[in-house]
């Protein structure tokens, strides 16, 4: 999990930029960034001179210990690469989570799966990143996600349970089995949100998925969206805004 922080670096000053940094220079990297209450964009640079892109919503915080508030990592839909796919937060994250006033990140896939170590890496970093330098309440971060995100949501859910406090991934198509079939159990308690007529991931595959896991042994509550398909994430809104409540009435 070791970052390399672009400060206004030309395309052709990133690629050339081969010098090894440890984890303790990102923190003082970090460390040394000003975030400013409303939309944040931010550049990082990784392993192998991968650009890690990333949008950061903070709201009105003094930054004193009895302000720590929850923190939310959104996961964009699609695999195929959109450079400004974690631009899109004011489709549902904003108003979904607005009752919560909570610190949203919404990290770019680079156009990978975000289940692969690359993504692994560059959320399990800013996860700890903004626990250690900005106003987090550590037991309240949450990953979401539409569509592949939702998948990714899924994921992290099941094996980083230890970071999240609770998963709510929406209108995913995920399914994690033993060799003997038996569902994988996910320790994180999960909301998943999942749209009545979507031709992508079909309800009843959703719906055979939660009931096996929690079968399992998972805590896993599955929401039917009464008629909506897999291409309209912003009429989730009012789903996210329930799952909302749920998180401060049953988990926290």
């Amino acid at each position: 999990m070791l970052l390399a922080l672009i400060f206004n670096c030309s395309e052709s000053e990133i690629v050339n930029d081969t010098r090894s940094r440890t984890y303790a220079d990102i923190q003082n990297d970090f460390n040394k960034l000003t975030f400013s209450t409303g939309i944040n964009d931010v550049t990082l640079m990784g392993f192998d001179n991968a650009v890690w892109q990333f949008r950061v919503i903070m709201p009105d915080v003094n930054g004193a210990n009895n302000n720590r508030r929850p923190l939310i990592m959104t996961l964009h839909d699609t695999s195929g690469g959109a450079v400004n796919a974690h631009e899109n937060t004011a489709c549902y994250a904003e108003p979904g989570f607005a009752a919560l006033d909570a610190i949203i990140i919404s990290p770019n896939n680079s156009g990978l799966q975000w289940v692969t170590p690359y993504n692994q890496r560059q959320i399990l970093a800013l996860a700890d990143l903004a626990s250690a330098y900005l106003p987090v309440d550590t037991n309240k971060i949450v990953v979401t996600g539409y569509g592949d995100g939702g998948n990714g949501a899924w994921f992290y859910s099941e094996n980083y349970a230890h970071i999240f406090s609770a998963g709510i991934p929406m209108a995913s198509g995920y399914g994690s089995y033993n060799s003997d079939d038996t569902a994988r159990v996910v320790p994180t308690l999960t909301y998943a949100i999942h749209g009545e007529l979507d031709d992508t991931f079909p309800l009843e595959d959703a719906q055979i998925w939660v009931t096996a896991t929690s079968t399992s042994g998972s805590n896993t509550t599955l929401v039917i969206a009464a008629g909506l398909t897999h291409t309209e994430p912003c009429n989730y809104t009012s789903y996210l805004q329930d799952a909302a409540v749920w998180l401060t009435d049953a988990i926290w």
